[in-house]
C-alpha cells in the first residue's frame, strides 16, 4: 500500500523543476494565449453542443499523444453512444488561473455550452493564496454567464501536497466546493481521485497521468458531465 501523502511530499520539488520545464518549453506568452485559445471549429459539428475544457497540463495530456488526453476520451466516448458534442482541448502546460482568465475571452468568441474548469493546481505548487485562485476562477465563472447565460460549468476539484502546510491545503482543497455553492456550478470533487501517488498511473515524474491515469480521469469525469450532457441534449434536440 502505497502513503499517497508521503509520496506526494516527496515528489513536490520534482512537481515544482517540471512546472518550471513545461513554462521553459512554453511559446511566449502572447503567442501562447493565441493558439492556445483562438476559438476551434470544429467540422461536420457545427450544430453540436461544446464543450470546453479549460486547464493545465493535466487536460493537456502532458508527455501523451493529445489522442490519450482524457477530453478525447471523453469524445470518444460521446461518439460511440451518438451524443453529438464537440470537445474543446483548451489544456495548456504550466497554465495557472491567472492565465486561464486570460484566454477565457478568445474561448468564448465561439459559443460555449459547457465550461470544465481544470486550474488551481499550479497556484497550489506556487504556494499562490488560496483567495486568489478563488477570485481568479470566480471572475472566470462570471466571464462565462455573462458571454453565455445558459453555460453550464463544472468545477474540477484539486488538492495540493501537505507539506505546504496543512492551513494552506485545507484552505485550498475548500476553494472548489465553497465556489461550487456560493455560485451554483457543478463539482468534480477530486479529478485525481485515485492517481496522485500511484506510479502505475503517472509518467516517471510522478506528478502527471500516463495514459491508464487519463483514463481513469475520463471515467470520473464521465460520471459528472453524462447526465449533464443528457440534460442539455435533451433540451436541445
Amino acid at each position: 500500500m502505497i502513503d499517497s501523502h508521503f509520496f506526494w511530499t516527496v515528489n513536490i520539488l520534482v512537481a515544482l523543476s517540471v512546472l518550471a520545464a513545461c513554462n521553459r518549453a512554453a511559446p511566449p506568452p502572447d503567442d501562447t494565449a493565441a493558439v492556445a485559445a483562438q476559438p476551434a471549429e470544429v467540422p461536420g459539428r457545427s450544430s453540436a453542443l461544446r464543450v470546453v475544457f479549460l486547464g493545465n497540463s493535466i487536460t493537456a495530456g502532458y508527455g501523451l499523444d493529445p489522442s490519450l488526453a482524457f477530453p478525447a476520451l471523453i469524445q470518444a466516448r460521446a461518439d460511440s453512444i451518438g451524443w453529438p458534442i464537440a470537445v474543446i482541448n483548451a489544456g495548456l502546460s504550466g497554465e495557472t488561473t491567472a492565465g486561464g482568465l486570460t484566454r477565457l475571452p478568445w474561448l468564448l468568441q465561439s459559443p460555449v455550452d459547457m465550461l470544465v474548469l481544470e486550474l488551481g493546481a499550479n497556484d497550489g505548487l506556487r504556494g499562490i493564496d488560496p483567495e486568489v485562485t478563488r477570485e481568479n476562477l470566480a471572475r472566470m465563472i462570471r466571464l462565462a454567464r455573462a458571454q453565455y447565460p445558459e453555460v453550464v460549468i463544472v468545477l474540477a476539484g484539486m488538492q495540493v501536497p501537505p507539506n505546504l502546510g496543512t492551513t494552506y491545503a485545507d484552505a485550498f482543497r475548500r476553494i472548489y466546493p465553497q465556489l461550487q455553492k456560493e455560485m451554483d456550478t457543478h463539482l468534480i470533487p477530486f479529478l485525481l481521485e485515485g492517481i496522485g501517488g500511484n506510479p502505475a498511473l503517472n509518467l516517471q515524474d510522478g506528478i502527471h497521468p500516463n495514459a491508464a491515469g487519463q483514463r481513469i480521469i475520463a471515467g470520473v469525469v464521465w460520471k459528472t458531465l453524462a447526465p449533464l450532457l443528457e440534460t442539455a441534449l435533451g433540451a436541445n434536440p
